[in-house]
């Protein structure tokens, strides 16, 4: 027997996608993001299996792995969660400028400036008489041009391109996706089933065909070759469930899926764990191999898929029930997000430089690395948006 609490609301999935106020829930799951980034990069050199500094800890192995398994697919999918409404509500060469005001232009200034500052310290590293301007002039002519973090900025302009274009051919292109999402407004299960499906379809052949490292790349221009459809996925999967009723559908604070959070936490614990599975399998049994087995890439790859939905699901739940009254940090630190995303990898690559040679415990030069560039990147984006007209872009 349904609650009254829990009925969904009667809908008109054919209107017009509404302009949607600030959701403070999916704020701060974005600005939360953005800190596992900044988490992910800050420990990577530590990890036990891929280490490039002389201390390891096998947690922050545990810690990449997880990151690494949804956390792009998971900016894609709230990246793409409005944009049908901007659509809807912004002249087609305004929202195209926008864009390229808000993507394009942050995108070129990091790929010229942020990003070859960054790998410098590598650069150095390896080669300790290397001067800036030798290293930068190489990089600009000969490359490689390493993209860094940043290649999510521009792939993300080419999906909301993409969707600009659709958006013109028909509106009610992605209703299905919406009316399914209003369904799991009792029924999230189902959604999760349909994530699943989808991410699956588009992701296993590439990642069978490309399997795990290879990179498309022009450039500055890069993307993981076998995780574009994925992500391609994700965001036009967001799109749709945002394009109209977005909060009486799927991401509503009063659905069914805030209140099996703990499910959808314990149903992640599955797949993550398979994962390691087929880590120890790859490397005690069949010797890891290079290229590794299509057979191996399918099945480690639909723990992936089933990992990286579920977790989306149990973040979500969490950030969608959560009553903490603001301002919290993530509250605070949500403007500058976008900006600490962009600037803040050349701080944790020097910091990690600096701190290579130190005789510290791997997690006390992680620790030392994560609060570190969290502060810095902070400020340094707080710095940044004081510039006029700056605030367009971050």
């Amino acid at each position: 027997m349904k609650s009254i609490a829990h009925a969904a609301p009667t809908v008109d999935i054919q209107a017009a996608p509404k302009a949607h106020a600030r959701n403070v829930a999916l704020d701060r799951a974005r600005t939360f993001l953005t800190l596992v980034v900044l988490l992910h990069h800050s420990v990577i050199p530590y990890t036990y299996f891929g280490h490039t500094d002389p201390t390891s800890w096998i947690g922050f192995d545990c810690v990449v792995l997880a990151t690494d398994s949804f956390f792009m697919a998971m900016f894609f999918f709230l990246s793409g969660l409005f944009v049908w409404p901007g659509l809807g509500h912004k002249p087609w060469l305004i929202f195209l400028r926008d864009r390229l005001l808000r993507l394009g232009l942050p995108f070129v200034i990091c790929a010229f400036t942020v990003i070859p500052i960054a790998y410098y310290a590598i650069a150095l590293r390896a080669t300790p008489g290397l001067t800036f301007s030798e290293f930068w002039w190489k990089t600009m002519t000969v490359g490689p041009w390493p993209s860094g973090p940043i290649w999510f900025v521009w792939v993300l302009m080419v999906f909301d391109l993409t969707a600009s274009v659709l958006y013109r051919v028909s509106s009610r292109l992605l209703e299905p996706i919406n009316r399914l999402s209003i369904k799991g407004f009792e029924r999230p299960s189902k959604f999760w089933l349909f994530l699943i499906v989808v991410s699956a379809a588009v992701y296993l052949p590439m990642l069978v065909h490309y399997g795990q490292n290879y990179w498309f790349e022009l450039g500055p221009f890069s993307v993981q070759a076998s995780r574009v459809l994925l992500y391609a996925s994700y965001f036009f999967i967001g799109a749709g469930i945002g394009a109209a009723n977005l909060e009486g559908g799927l991401l509503s604070a009063h659905g069914r899926l805030t209140e099996r959070r703990w499910f959808w936490t314990g149903i992640t614990l599955i797949p993550y764990a398979m994962m390691w599975v087929m880590i120890y399998i790859k490397r005690q049994v069949i010797g890891n191999p290079d290229p590794l087995p299509g057979w191996y890439l399918a099945i480690y790859g639909s723990f992936y898929v089933l990992f990286s939905a579920s977790i989306l699901f149990a973040i979500l739940a969490y950030f969608l029930q959560s009553k903490a009254p603001g301002p919290t940090l993530l509250d605070r630190m949500q403007g500058d997000a976008y900006g600490m995303f962009l600037v803040h990898y050349p701080i944790v690559l020097w910091l990690q430089y600096w701190l290579f040679d130190m005789d510290l415990p791997a997690i006390a030069k992680a620790a030392i690395a994560f609060f570190a560039t969290v502060a810095l990147s902070w400020a340094a984006t707080a710095m940044l948006r004081k510039i006029p007209g700056s605030k367009y872009v971050l």
